[in-house]
């Protein structure tokens, strides 16, 4: 049962990947263009302002690259940073427990993109996809004999 799990972890990391870059998205997207019922109940946060414009264009490109597997690390570090910001700033002077002050969603994004870091996409992703594509090209390059004059 343990080989069979094993054997099956990068496809399970992979589905964490996109459903969690999926959903992080659909914040972005609530926020900047009102859909999926807009930002706070309705509308959207105005261009330019800090933190939530900010916040909600990571929330976008991040959750975009995530789910897609393209710069993974990076774009889940990026999006990390930014959850832990709005746990400690908005929501954690309300109270001191996510289910008092609302920040339950901030905490899980924040620790779900901070384990992305460490594990990297998973299988289903293009980092994955193109890291494939330049150990190929590296190995053929390596395998080719020089031409003597």
């Amino acid at each position: 049962m343990t080989g069979r799990l094993n054997n099956a972890q990068p496809y399970a990391l992979g589905l964490f990947r996109i459903v969690i870059g999926l959903l992080f998205a659909c914040h972005g997207a609530a926020s900047l263009f009102g859909v999926l019922g807009g930002a706070m109940g309705g509308g959207t946060v105005d261009a330019g302002t800090w933190p939530g414009w900010y916040a909600a264009v990571i929330q976008l490109v991040g959750g975009g690259l995530v789910a897609l597997g393209l710069g993974t690390r990076a774009a889940a570090f990026i999006s990390s940073g930014s959850m832990a910001y709005a746990y400690f700033k908005v929501h954690q002077p309300e109270a001191l427990w996510p289910m008092q002050n609302g920040g339950e969603a901030s905490a899980i994004f924040c620790w779900a993109m901070l384990l992305l870091v460490f594990t990297g996409s998973g299988a289903l992703g293009l980092d994955r996809l193109f890291a494939s594509r330049a150990e190929r090209e590296d190995k053929a390059a390596s395998e080719r004999t020089p031409v003597a004059a």
